[in-house]
């Protein structure tokens, strides 16, 4: 994978950085592990394949690269490999397990575990977090499956791996996993000084009025800048409480929706948190003027907006007016006020760095 770094930063495409190359070498011992060929034939003829790879626990804070490491990483295999993140492959075992019991197998992680060896060499997990009491429950046994078997793991997440599931409800049931990330992953921070997502971002406008062709151009480009996705990008489903919120389009810590995907859903305060906790940005589209007409949208924005502000998640979005002419009457104009500040604030350029 050096090889492709080192090209990229000779075009001009990556911008040389000392911690992104610290972790060069991580990438290259996976990926020569995973090409290794096997062992000569012993006396009776067997031949045993190489012991897989310790896999990649990256850590560190937002926009320091991880995840176009991890893009690059993808891109130099040539083995089975899955890109996905995190909280989409939990609700895919969590769907696999619910088939497998109405099919009344005694073992519903198993037929799935099964499924994820047969389809894989290497799982490439995005943002690795754990927040849901179910994930936290079956999480271990599901990756003992997946290295006995031989699957290299590399993951991202903005947590170094004791502060996964802090705080989280039986909490001490979920410490063996832990200790499982820590003994079968290597644990390396990304200790990068330098915040790319928000240096694109920093002085940018990233507030859009009115919404027409203009803003739609802009909010286009922003998407493909950040996540080098021309396409629609992948739904992300976000469980919370047994619900299902889901963020339309993801990509790399980069979040795509409309107002009414968001605030014309019936969501609470939780699901929002969900939300700001799973994205880096959130680009939010076609917001309307609010008032007695849409009321119940109009709070649950302002319950949006006080997640991502209190997350330092950047937020992009396209909206009829200026924030302090979006809610135009009815109860709740006074309320508002702190949220049209709010929307003023976020739009500063140095807003949502990390302090010194």
């Amino acid at each position: 994978m050096s090889d492709i770094y080192h090209a990229r930063v000779a075009s001009g495409e990556i911008r040389p950085d000392p911690a992104q190359e610290r972790v060069l070498p991580e990438f290259d011992r996976i990926r020569e592990g995973l090409t290794a060929q096997p062992a000569k034939r012993g006396f009776f003829g067997r031949r045993k394949a190489p012991e897989a790879p310790k896999g990649l626990y990256l850590w560190g804070g937002v926009g320091r690269g991880k995840s176009m490491l991890m893009d690059l990483f993808v891109e130099s295999l040539d083995v089975p490999v899955r890109r996905v993140h995190f909280h989409a492959f939990m609700q895919e075992i969590h769907e696999g397990m619910h088939a497998a019991r109405k099919a009344n197998t005694e073992d519903s992680l198993a037929p799935v575990a099964a499924k994820v060896v047969e389809d894989v060499k290497v799982l490439a997990f995005d943002e690795m977090q754990i927040t849901d009491i179910t994930d936290a429950m079956i999480v271990g046994r599901l990756f003992e499956a997946l290295f006995d078997a031989g699957v290299v793991v590399v993951t991202t997440s903005n947590r170094v791996p004791d502060d996964l599931y802090k705080d989280g409800l039986n909490r001490q049931l979920f410490l063996p996993f832990i200790e499982l990330i820590k003994d079968r992953l290597v644990v390396h921070e990304l200790e990068s000084p330098h915040d790319y997502r928000q240096h694109r971002l920093s002085g940018q406008q990233v507030y859009f009025t009115p919404v027409n062709a203009e803003a739609r151009r802009q909010i286009e480009a922003y998407w493909h800048d950040l996540t080098g996705d021309t396409g629609a990008g992948e739904p992300l489903v976000l469980k919370v409480k047994g619900r299902e919120v889901t963020i339309p389009a993801y990509r790399s810590g980069v979040g795509r929706a409309s107002f009414h995907d968001l605030c014309g859903a019936m969501l609470g305060p939780g699901d929002y948190l969900a939300v700001a906790e799973a994205v880096e940005v959130l680009i939010l589209e076609d917001i309307p003027c609010l008032g007695r007409s849409n009321f119940n949208e109009a709070k649950r924005f302002v319950t949006l907006i006080d997640a991502l502000y209190e997350a330092k998640v950047r937020l992009i979005c396209s909206a009829a007016d200026q924030p302090e002419s979006l809610y135009r009457e009815g109860e709740g104009v006074f309320e508002f006020e702190r949220t049209a500040s709010r929307l003023r604030e976020m739009q500063d350029k140095d807003w949502g760095a990390e302090d010194d």
